[in-house]
């Protein structure tokens, strides 16, 4: 499985459904967009999503930070 352009091994096997893969991650997943081979998958859909090898996930999340050179300096964060 390629996470956010990694190659991912998980010696215990897949995490079944990405809310698992969130929680073995340690990520909050209120706090992240995941994408999945292209595709938005919408949060509440998470615990219902079958994770399965040869697909490629995105996991980023919203960083907000301070300011600028006088503008907000939000960026996105790869997981």
């Amino acid at each position: 499985m390629r996470i956010n352009g990694s190659e991912r091994q998980f010696p215990g096997g897949i995490p079944q459904t990405l809310t698992e893969l969130l929680e073995h991650m340690g990520i909050n997943q209120a706090t992240v967009v995941a994408e999945i081979d292209g595709k938005i998958v919408e949060r509440r859909c998470f615990a219902q999503t079958q994770l399965s090898n040869g697909q490629t996930w995105e996991l980023v999340r919203f960083v907000g930070g301070g300011e600028l050179h006088g503008q907000a300096d939000n960026h996105l964060e790869r997981l």
